[in-house]
């Protein structure tokens, strides 16, 4: 959701999008692949159905009609974007909510753990949690065909929350600097909750897993790629939080 642009370095899937995968038909023919894309299709789904809720939540805690207003709006835009990522798994041969029943409880667990205990919060929680999960998503979008990684990074655009986060995030700080303070430990706190969602994602499933090894066409864990690829979401973060006047 956030406005941040990647660093130079390259995603660690953009070799493998540069061969094999560049052929839609010929990539969907591997078993392994179809059932990566599957299930990251699923977890992006349910990801926007999930920020839908917590968006349309945030709305009731609103200090002003302008501001319900311009949430509701927001939460409309994430829940369009769930028919085309449905589209796509259906035309993969996919149902798309089995394909989504495996993330519920990890994406359910992280925003229960992460409930925030205000507007302020709620707010900083879309910027900076979203963020982090959708630089995961398009790091491992890397490795995809043409189409599929066209339509998940469409998926993961802002629809304007970024904006409207930074706005009333330092416009609060600036009327009560201690918020800042509090809001900064918050900003902490769910980074080291969204990494360690990424990785059980990531962990649970097999053909996920294949894809952050190197490709479900490479064998072999390469650790030196997934740790420069945990830098770039570090300092995507701490970039997030700077752009928040925020210390990360």
């Amino acid at each position: 959701m956030a406005p941040v642009a990647p660093d130079d370095g390259e995603p660690i899937g953009t070799a493998v999008t540069a061969t094999a995968l560049d052929e839609t038909p010929i990539a969907f023919a591997d078993p392994a692949y179809r059932e990566a894309v599957v299930d990251l299709l699923g977890v992006i789904a349910y990801g926007e159905i999930s920020a839908f809720e917590r968006l349309a939540e945030d709305a009731k805690l609103a200090p002003s009609l302008e501001d319900k207003v311009a949430i509701a709006r927001m939460a409309s835009a994430e829940f369009a974007k769930v028919g085309p990522l449905h589209d796509r798994l259906t035309a993969l041969g996919a149902d798309p909510y089995a394909a989504m029943r495996p993330f519920r409880e990890a994406i359910d667990s992280f925003h229960d753990r992460t409930d925030p205990a205000d507007w302020w919060e709620g707010l900083v929680k879309a910027y900076v949690g979203d963020g982090l999960a959708d630089d995961f998503y398009r790091e491992i979008a890397a490795f995809l065909d043409a189409d599929t990684r066209d339509l998940i990074v469409a998926s993961l655009e802002d629809t304007g929350h970024a904006a409207f986060a930074v706005d009333r995030v330092r416009a609060a700080i600036a009327a009560d600097p201690r918020l800042g303070g509090r809001l900064a430990l918050w900003g902490r706190r769910l980074m080291g909750e969204a990494l360690t969602q990424a990785q059980r994602v990531a962990a649970e499933r097999d053909a996920l897993s294949s894809l952050l090894a190197g490709g479900v066409d490479r064998p072999g864990l390469d650790l030196a790629a997934i740790g420069r690829m945990f830098t770039r979401l570090t300092e995507r973060h701490t970039a997030r939080m700077a752009e928040l006047g925020l210390e990360s």
